[in-house]
């Protein structure tokens, strides 16, 4: 918990809190982590309700409007059959890629924010294979090491394996469809 905050319960329900403290979800674009607290606080001004949300992997802390998750995409992680259909369908997964650097950079970059895991996929398997045959550019590479932290870091929450374990077995499952 953070020092100085003051946690509340907050009522789930329409306009209210969707989860509660110790629920496993997901930000669209940094991955999956825990609720660690609710807390009331004045920010910039502005008095509101926030997810303390905090990432196992790395240590992030967030501060999230509760108002604004919605609108944000947070959400509660895929279960552990939804995430080994996912390393299951990796394989055989399309990927289309847009020569044009930058429509294809805006292109995964919207496809990261939609928070689907299987968009998140897509782009690890794009940019790997675009690596593995010219390269990446520098916003690419960084690219490339966000999604792979966000796919990896929702199915070790989800099946409850070692990050190191996940991350060999979605590269496994990248290099296993680039053969064929």
């Amino acid at each position: 918990m953070i020092a100085g905050t003051r946690h509340r319960t907050i009522r789930k329900g329409k306009g209210l809190a969707m989860f509660s403290i110790g629920d496993l979800v997901v930000h669209p674009m940094h991955g999956a982590g825990v609720i660690d607290g609710i807390v009331h606080e004045k920010i910039a001004g502005n008095a509101q309700d926030y997810y303390v949300f905090k990432m196992p992997a790395g240590g992030l802390v967030l501060k999230i409007p509760i108002a604004n998750s919605r609108t944000i995409g947070l959400r509660g992680i895929v279960t552990q059959p939804e995430a080994q259909r996912l390393l299951a369908s990796i394989p055989s997964m399309e990927v289309q890629e847009n020569s044009n650097w930058n429509k294809r950079y805006r292109e995964n970059m919207e496809k990261l924010k939609s928070g689907d895991l299987y968009e998140v996929a897509r782009v690890v398997k794009s940019l790997m294979r675009r690596d593995r045959q010219r390269g990446l550019s520098t916003g690419e590479r960084k690219m490339l090491h966000n999604a792979r932290q966000i796919l990896i870091s929702e199915i070790v929450l989800s099946t409850q394996t070692d990050y190191k374990e996940v991350e060999a077995e979605v590269d496994h499952a990248m290099l296993r469809s680039s053969a064929q």
